[in-house]
């Protein structure tokens, strides 16, 4: 397994960093490298911020005007990366998490918050990687396949419905 560099920085206030969640994050990252096959030293950067963060940076980049649980900025295009001269690092790009989102969420999803920090970034590092589930049919499923696979790769798997009970 080619090494990863994961960058984490927290820029929120709302929501204590757990114990152990950095070190989760970057599992994630790396377990997804591993499953996708990557081969190659990557960076990636990971930002932990608040709902009205997300709101603005989803506003700005998306025209979309409310919180999100992650968003993802890919710096490749068709699988071309390019390479941070001094390391020689593929760097992918960023992920930004909404704490408050995720925790909401996991609540809703009834699992745990690792397990849905973890989901989340799995689902952008795919992004990164050029996965795409916005149109539905068999590439979202196919994602979704992958996103299920790497979070059992790395013991976190399903235990709930993603639906909350009506």
């Amino acid at each position: 397994m080619a090494k990863v560099k994961v960058v984490i920085e927290n820029k929120q206030k709302t929501v204590k960093i757990p114990t152990g969640l950095r070190m989760l994050l970057r599992r994630c990252c790396a377990a997804t490298l591993e499953y996708e096959n990557f081969g190659e030293a990557a960076e990636v950067d990971i930002t932990i911020v608040d709902d009205e963060m997300i709101r603005q940076l989803n506003r700005e980049y998306r025209h979309i005007d409310r919180a999100t649980d992650v968003l993802s900025f890919p710096l490749g295009e068709n699988g071309v990366y390019d390479k941070n001269p001094e390391t020689g690092a593929y760097m992918l790009g960023d992920v930004v998490v909404s704490i408050e989102h995720a925790q909401a969420q996991a609540e809703l999803y009834e699992h745990s918050f690792r397990r849905e920090m973890g989901f989340l970034v799995v689902h952008s590092m795919l992004h990164l990687l050029g996965y795409d589930h916005e149109e539905g049919g068999l590439k979202a499923v196919r994602m979704r396949e992958h996103e299920e696979a790497i979070m059992q790769q790395i013991g976190l798997p399903r235990d709930a419905a993603y639906a909350a009970d009506e």
